[in-house]
């Protein structure tokens, strides 16, 4: 098959839905109620089940930080606290998520006010939805709400849904705010409204470097008006033709710059993230892919008259109106009636361009389409590939399984780890090690892959991957622990946890504490776990064993009072793991390199604890 030949995104699935429903009407209605409270106002009602908030677009410029001393972007994690705590880096040498350092003061004013927090508390209580809107940066502020409900929703059970819709919204935050947002799957629960030539939504530019005074106080008023014609028409703000034709030029020519760059421009750029509903008088277009939505925003900018650039920005009513009467209808274009579904699908969206911009952009529009399903088809493409991939090394891992089962049934009494630890040349044991090695290369490709953005952004949270990932690391990590110190690595490294451990393992280790669990109370286990539960544990016995033969050693007398806490330290986390049954049978085998050291240090304990306690009385 055609790798283009897929079907529609869930984004045009999205756009179908929300023309088919009341949403958009009711969302627009409060927020040209919230635009008439003025500075600072929002508004809140219950229709049903329903809980709609409404933010208006009226702003202070103080509080938006238009200043051209102002920084733009601001890291997420440190202005907003533990508010947005899912939405951060997940490894080294990722840009740090950002948003908007204006709209981010604006919601922590909102998110401080007595009114809001009650609002917004009743409506958690009573409905079973929640709609966050807004119109300009009244969208923005929306959207950054949404963010942190959805974070605080993330930890209650069952969560609330959460859907914010936006009306001509500027960008909000970088790149990595837009991976984050797909890495928790929250794709779907944002919708921006953008007209064809309205430049509001289209502004990742930092407002000083407009050249033109004109148009820097333009668009700083319409971050701060009520959107209205009225307003628009103040004399102090009319432009001539050619202003407005220069300052279209100047838009298009930064939302060109985001078109041909693609994804990767860092930390300091503003970039899409949710679905993207294009408007025109013929119908929308429906995108979720970041990188062909700033091609497409650039396209249909690119068509616009520079006599609409203010209009543009107060017709979402009129589309609104019509959107919710067409409910996404569409005609085919005439044509090859021979062509694919997908083919069709895509004429249908095209037509929406209307027929002026068809002649113009329809050959390059087309292309932005088809490379939108292309390059959302490809990860799960290559997650399918990937999963086959995996079926055909389980045979490893079982013989790995087997490898244990036979260590734990051993005469000897060494249990898994200790087997292959001390292990001789025999032909078993160097097919073990071989296997070790074929499943690390698979997982270390599954880490690449994701790294360069290859496979679907939730991969970490389908439970396929997140429990294959977890079995693995249970299974194969206390080998690479025994192979560590076998080989002296240790002595040139330092000890495993810290100077030692894969990245593989820490990424997994991710995944597993981020894990979606039901609320239901684990029963306590009745007999040992088939592999023992915390990964790190052997690597944690061999510290313990070193500290057991410094305390031998020892004359300092702090420096012995240090190791003694730390082998009591991990003496309680040890029996913790065992009484609780999470360690596996092979941790307390009688000759296991556990047992043997917890029968020394409790012999050890017995003679040099009356001096320890002496010498700490002469200390204090």
């Amino acid at each position: 098959m055609d790798t283009e030949a897929s079907s529609f995104e869930t984004s045009e699935m999205l756009g179908t839905f929300l023309a088919s429903t009341p949403l958009l009407k009711e969302a627009w209605r409060l927020c040209r109620a919230a635009n008439k409270m003025g500075c600072g106002g929002f508004t809140a009602e219950q229709a049903g089940g329903v809980g709609y908030v409404a933010f208006s677009g009226v702003q202070e410029l103080p509080v938006l930080g238009l200043d051209p001393n102002c920084g733009v972007l601001t890291p997420l994690d440190v202005a907003g606290h533990r508010l947005f705590a899912p939405l951060k880096c997940r490894h080294d040498g990722e840009e740090p998520v950002m948003v908007h350092s204006g709209v981010l003061r604006l919601f922590l004013h909102y998110h401080s006010r007595l009114d809001f927090q009650t609002q917004i508390g009743s409506l958690l209580e009573n409905t079973k939805s929640i709609v966050i809107t807004g119109h300009s940066i009244g969208g923005s502020i929306a959207f950054l709400t949404a963010l942190w409900l959805l974070s605080y929703l993330r930890y209650i059970f069952p969560p609330v849904p959460v859907l914010c819709i936006g009306f001509g919204s500027p960008f909000l935050g970088n790149e990595s705010l837009s991976q984050a947002v797909l890495r928790e799957r929250w794709v779907d629960s944002f919708c921006n409204i953008v007209s064809t030539c309205d430049i509001m939504p289209r502004l990742s530019i930092d407002q000083s470097l407009v050249p033109n005074p004109h148009w820097q106080a333009l668009i700083r008023f319409w971050y701060t008006s009520m959107m209205s014609p009225d307003s628009m028409n103040s004399p102090n703000l009319q432009l001539t033709e050619e202003e407005k034709a220069g300052l279209l030029s100047f838009v298009a020519a930064d939302m060109e710059r985001l078109a041909q760059a693609g994804e990767g421009l860092g930390g300091r750029s503003f970039w899409p993230f949710g679905n993207y509903l294009f408007c025109s008088d013929e119908g929308v277009i429906c995108l979720d892919n970041a990188v062909s939505i700033n091609k497409m925003m650039h396209l249909m900018l690119w068509t616009g008259s520079p006599n609409c650039i203010v209009e543009e920005h107060l017709k979402y009513g009129q589309y609104v109106e019509r959107l919710t009467h067409q409910s996404l209808k569409r005609s085919f274009m005439e044509g090859d009636l021979s062509e694919s579904s997908y083919e069709a699908s895509v004429s249908m969206a095209l037509n929406s361009l209307g027929t002026y911009r068809q002649v113009l952009i329809a050959p390059m529009a087309k292309d932005c389409l088809k490379m939108a399903r292309r390059m959302g088809r490809a990860p799960n493409l290559n997650a399918a590939n990937l999963a086959i991939r995996l079926s055909k090394i389980n045979p490893y891992r079982a013989e790995i399984e087997w490898y244990k089962a036979c260590c734990d049934k051993s005469d000897e009494q060494r249990g898994y780890y200790d087997s292959f630890r001390h292990r001789g040349a025999s032909k078993r044991e160097s097919k073990i090690n071989m296997n070790r090695y074929k499943l690390a290369a698979f997982w270390d490709d599954v880490v690449h892959m994701i790294d360069r953005k290859e496979l679907p952004h939730d991969l970490h949270r389908r439970s396929k991957w997140v429990n294959g990932a977890q079995s693995y690391m249970l299974l194969v990590e206390p080998l690479d622990i025994a192979e560590y110190y076998r080989s002296g690595m240790h002595l040139k490294k330092g000890h495993y946890i810290g100077n030692g451990r894969e990245r593989r393992y820490e990424v997994f280790d991710l995944w597993w504490a981020e894990r979606v669990v039901s609320e239901k109370p684990e029963k306590r286990r009745t007999r040992y776990a088939s592999l023992t539960q915390d990964t790190r544990f052997w690597a944690r016995v061999e510290e313990a064993k070193e500290w057991l033969d410094n305390i031998r050693s020892e004359s300092d007398p702090r420096n012995l009072a240090s190791l003694w806490d730390k082998l009591i330290e991990f003496e309680i986390y040890a029996m913790k793991l065992v009484d609780g049954k999470e360690a596996s049978a092979d941790v307390v085998a009688k000759n296991s390199s556990y047992s043997l050291w917890l029968e020394e240090w409790r012999a050890l304990r017995s003679q040099i604890f009356p001096l320890i306690a002496s010498q700490s009385m002469s200390l204090v």
